[in-house]
């Protein structure tokens, strides 16, 4: 039962999170295309990894805008979400949309070639 309330928590927290992040005025978080792809907060409600993925800008400068922006999103959050604990925040970068977008890439230029009539499919007529 606590696992069940825990990922809704997580689910919580990645819309606020998404919300919040519109509101950040860091040009270095607001300029950029951030998509939140997961939350993970411990039981414990003490911390929480925040997974997002960047379409456009520098990866690094949002990195280090959400990290210096992260004590406005923890507040935010905290006055969203009725908790009794707030988590502190950590940003990591997920990369699998990217990398589900390479291996697509990868599938659709392989060419399947038909087998030749020619060879037979090893019966004899």
């Amino acid at each position: 039962m606590a696992k069940h309330r825990q990922g809704r928590i997580n689910d919580e927290m990645q819309k606020e999170l998404a919300e919040i992040l519109r509101e950040v005025k860091d040009p270095r978080v607001s300029g950029a295309f951030i998509s939140i792809t997961g939350v993970e907060a411990t039981p414990d409600l003490k911390y929480a990894k925040v997974y997002y993925s960047v379409l456009t800008g520098d990866k690094k400068d949002i990195a280090k805008g959400l990290k210096s922006s992260a004590g406005f999103i923890r507040g935010q959050l905290a006055r969203r979400m009725n908790l009794r604990m707030t988590p502190e925040l950590s940003f990591y970068e997920d990369n699998s949309i990217a990398y589900g977008a390479h291996i697509s890439k990868i599938l659709s230029d392989i060419e399947i070639s038909e087998p030749d009539e020619d060879e037979g499919d090893g019966t004899e007529n």
